[in-house]
């Protein structure tokens, strides 16, 4: 039975999720084992394209297998980002185990790892909201002054009234505050923390006291925002459980209400980093470039094929960069991007060379492909976005380049189309 998909840029017609035209697809056998004919790049997002949890996924099996020739190396230079907030050793180890693979930590992108190239920050006193090791992996962003709100909560402990334990230590004059505490400069949101109610209350606080939650502010309305810089946006993100979690947007979504309710402003973001801004596939771009300098590859990389689960996050975010780069010629950091989406100029990045970012949409993660729904027109189908507010409802962006059932499928596709040999 063949069905209509709808497709960034296209209308392909698919036959079990199996592409029926293979026009452009070369099947060529000439591919150099030594990589050096090799000029694209691949990058896997892992919550629900590689695995469900902490669980690999049978089709992720299938497709790095593939991926690897007969001594047990990659064909073609990896990288995996994800939204996730992790050690990127912590990472990489898990993915190894996995699928029996070689991966060094810089081959995994966290949502916070391109803040890397924000250095006008790296020096500044820094409050750090997440959940395990935040400090060290601020540090190893290259923040080098940090607090967490364990700190701020022990400096200024009248001010978490919504912990009733902390109420009733407070009524026991039980406590001491600490005026000397330095003034928060930035605060930098790296995930979801275990407590919202706290660290909401506590936020809230320092960005309207200017980091200084001892002084009354004298107007509420016009104090100044102390930059806040967010690392991952995702809504709802897919693990083990038969529906998608609450993720890291909705703590921000809660942290942007509660400020416009108490200033009647909007909350402003200095940045915002990972999927789907812009400069998170710029740093992913940056990484399969050097990943494929060591693998001993000669030439630029022009393609780039990102898999994703999340049309509204993976597949906008990839389509994103794609029109990016293809407005590079014309000044493109200055064409509809908010402040908090601009790619800062940085020493760090290799060459920008990739001419074309491809958007693979699998089957096997919060995205579940309905054959009937390409029956309805867009009138009848009700559509709630789940992306950012900084990042404007363009629904032609959630549209993939290609679906395809799982990773393996796409690997085969991609191996077909760009004349590599597989397993």
């Amino acid at each position: 039975m063949k069905h209509r998909i709808q497709l960034h840029g296209c209308d392909a017609e698919e036959s079990d999720g199996y592409s029926t035209d293979n026009s452009d697809v070369s099947m060529g056998s000439d591919f150099n084992e030594n990589c050096n004919n090799v000029n694209f790049g691949i990058l896997f997002d892992v919550d629900g394209v590689l695995a469900r949890g902490s669980t690999p996924l049978d089709p992720a099996k299938k497709a790095m297998a593939k991926l690897k020739d007969a001594n047990g190396n990659l064909k073609v230079p990896v990288a995996f980002v994800t939204n996730a907030c992790n050690r990127s050793a912590d990472k990489a180890h898990q993915i190894q185990n996995w699928f029996d693979i070689n991966i060094t930590p810089e081959q995994v992108i966290h949502a916070p790892t391109p803040a890397k190239l924000l250095k006008e920050f790296h020096s500044k006193h820094t409050l750090v909201i997440g959940q395990e090791h935040r400090k060290e992996i601020a540090a190893d962003l290259g923040f080098t002054n940090t607090c967490i709100i364990e700190d701020i909560k022990e400096a200024y402990p009248l001010l978490d009234m919504v912990d009733h334990a902390n109420r009733a230590k407070i009524a026991e004059g039980n406590y001491t505050e600490n005026p000397n505490f330095p003034r928060v400069d930035v605060v930098l949101l790296i995930g979801e923390p275990c407590r919202w109610e706290t660290d909401l209350q506590l936020i809230i606080d320092l960005l309207l006291t200017e980091g200084k939650p001892n002084i009354t502010p004298e107007d509420l309305f016009s104090v100044p925002q102390i930059p806040v810089i967010a690392c991952n946006m995702d809504l709802v993100f897919m693990a083990e459980a038969c529906m998608p979690r609450f993720g890291h947007g909705a703590f921000l979504l809660c942290l942007e209400s509660l400020y416009k309710k108490i200033t009647g402003r909007e909350l402003h973001y200095k940045n915002l980093v990972g999927k789907p801004c812009e400069i998170t596939y710029r740093f992913a771009e940056h990484t399969v470039s050097k990943i494929a300098k060591q693998m001993g590859i000669s030439k630029p990389i022009k393609r780039l094929y990102f898999f994703g689960d999340n049309p509204n996050v993976d597949i906008v975010g990839a389509n994103l960069y794609d029109r990016f780069i293809k407005r590079k010629d014309s000044n493109a950091n200055s064409i509809d991007l908010p402040v908090s989406r601009l790619i800062p100029e940085s020493d760090i990045l290799n060459e920008q060379t990739v001419e074309s970012c491809h958007s693979m949409l699998v089957g096997t993660g919060v995205y579940k492909f309905k054959p009937e729904d390409e029956m309805k027109s867009t009138s009848d189908t009700i559509e709630v976005y789940h992306g950012h507010r900084d990042i404007a409802h363009e629904p032609e962006l959630s549209k993939p380049h290609k679906y395809v059932h799982d990773v393996y499928e796409g690997i085969d596709y991609i191996f077909r189309k760009e004349g590599i040999e597989g397993n």
